[in-house]
């Protein structure tokens, strides 16, 4: 075993290449900036396991059920069974590497209720999960820096995969960020942890670091996408100057309420609508909810977090005070907090099986880019449980790659395209609710921007995607096909060969 390249130092990037050095393989490990700016930082709420420390009966067994029911069924079952099984022993080492979780009174991590899950499964550091989940990997991390397992090169951003004659994936073409170097990286296997495709829609929650273009152009040399229709709307951001940030989940989990003014007195719609679970269904079904009870955004929506208490609101939601009194100039101590749902995750992205590994040999894919535990919605607290045990799988299987073939590395220069007409095509056609009007309007207009670029193609896909599927399952929701259909429990598989084709799986 020579090397594994690790592309991409967010959570799932860190996680891969600490597991692949510690079998003793020297992983190179490229970022375009540091992990301390990555997304990973941005994840407030908290990472789900079934610790069952509430004497609420909770189980792996539930919380795989929780997160297909979620996925509407068309997630990958026994990676799901994978990924909730290895929960418990995920938050262990974490702790163990020095993750400040928020303790209950018996000093145990304290758990807490989320979106979609009837448990209290939801591991969280204050508001700050993803920021401490990030240090304690990157302390360990730079260990393993220091002992020369692993070797970091910032800041190189994503160009092109290497392959062999064999059509086997070997290495990376990269672009020094500061000096304009092509510079190529060859091993005998290639991990991609690169986030999603944000800069597709233009202003999302996300960072604008995970623009899309490393599986955009994966998907031109071959590399298989799958369920690219299935775009999580979080149901609660706020809007400011640059973008649209993230009000998390924990606000309505510790017990936030969400209402709009009718006759001049709160309305809350879904304790109305979802008596049982009200603010806490998933997070497609409140969105939508948000979206009806709103008149699609004409009339203002509240969270109400004023009846908790000072101390709750300051410690245990920290964040979200920040955010309102420094982006808001609102404090929501004493005043609700004007949401509406915005972009904030994507559910679809490179194909891997339960291996993390994807339809060419020698790669792999974890986090976000990766598609195969949230089928057509993500629980929250799954993301970064997704990004952790992803990084583990893909760097457990990366390490038994052994290519056979001779390299063959074409230098090519890096087209990413950036067009606020594409943002705004996209926003339009691929809503909380799609239609196939606009669908087919859509490709015809991102047909007059750019047809050859790799981002382009990619926003074809998918809105091809999304015509496919005629359905509405999930965050997927088509106004002209309203209903569920047992034909489409699938998930869809995208490939190109010059031209996009989409098949369900």
């Amino acid at each position: 075993m020579s090397k594994i390249i690790v592309v991409g130092a967010g959570i799932a990037g860190l996680t891969a290449a600490i597991k692949a050095s510690e079998s003793g393989v020297p992983v190179n490990l490229i970022s375009p900036d540091f992990s301390e700016r990555s997304q990973s930082v941005m994840a407030m709420g908290g990472i789900n396991a079934s610790l069952n420390t509430k004497g609420e009966n909770d189980s792996v067994k539930q919380h795989f059920e929780d997160t297909m029911n979620s996925g509407c069924w068309i997630n990958d079952e026994n990676a799901v069974w994978k990924l909730t099984s290895n929960a418990p022993k995920i938050i262990s080492w974490l702790e163990r590497l020095g993750t400040s979780f928020t303790r209950d009174e018996k000093g145990n991590v304290d758990l807490r209720y989320f979106g979609g899950q009837k448990k209290q499964r939801t591991a969280y550091a204050g508001a700050r999960t993803g920021k401490q989940i990030v240090t304690s990997l990157v302390n360990e991390c730079r260990k393993k820096e220091a002992e020369g397992h692993v070797k970091r090169f910032t800041p190189f951003r994503f160009v092109s995969l290497i392959f062999t004659d064999e059509k086997e994936c070997c290495g990376v073409n990269c672009i020094n960020e500061n000096t304009g170097e092509i510079k190529s990286f060859t091993g005998d296997a290639v991990i991609l942890a690169t986030g999603g495709f944000n800069n597709l829609f233009g202003r999302t929650s996300g960072s604008i670091h995970n623009d899309g273009y490393a599986t955009a152009k994966a998907f031109t040399q071959g590399v298989e996408l799958a369920n690219l229709e299935m775009i999580q709307y979080h149901p609660t951001t706020v809007k400011t100057p640059v973008k649209r940030m993230l009000i998390t989940e924990a606000a309505r989990g510790e017990g936030g309420k969400l209402f709009i003014l009718k006759d001049g007195k709160p309305w809350y719609f879904m304790k109305e609508w979802y008596p049982e679970q009200a603010e806490l269904m998933p997070r497609d079904v409140v969105s939508r909810s948000i979206y009806k009870a709103s008149d699609a955004g004409r009339k203002e929506v509240y969270l109400d977090i004023t009846h908790l208490d000072e101390k709750t609101i300051k410690e245990k939601l920290d964040e979200v005070y920040d955010v309102c009194m420094t982006y808001l100039n609102l404090n929501p101590i004493e005043e609700p907090i004007p949401i509406y749902p915005g972009i904030h995750y994507f559910m679809g992205g490179i194909r891997t099986d339960e291996n993390h590994k994807t339809n060419i040999n020698g790669l792999y894919a974890a986090g976000e880019c990766s598609c195969q535990y949230h089928g057509a919605n993500r629980l929250g607290g799954n993301s970064l449980l997704g990004a952790i045990h992803g990084g583990c799988i893909a760097a457990e299987n990366a390490i038994l790659e052994n290519p056979q073939g001779k390299i063959i590395s074409d230098i090519v220069s890096p087209d990413r395209y950036e067009d606020n007409r594409t943002a705004d095509i996209m926003n339009k056609s691929m809503g909380i609710y799609r239609s196939e009007d606009e669908l087919n309007n859509a490709l015809m207009e991102l047909d007059k921007i750019n047809e050859d670029n790799a981002l382009i193609l990619l926003a074809r896909a998918c809105i091809i995607s999304a015509l496919e599927r005629k359905e509405s399952r999930g965050a997927h929701q088509r106004i002209d096909y309203p209903q569920s259909n047992e034909e489409f429990k699938k998930s869809t598989c995208v490939r190109y060969d010059g031209r996009i084709r989409v098949s369900f799986k």
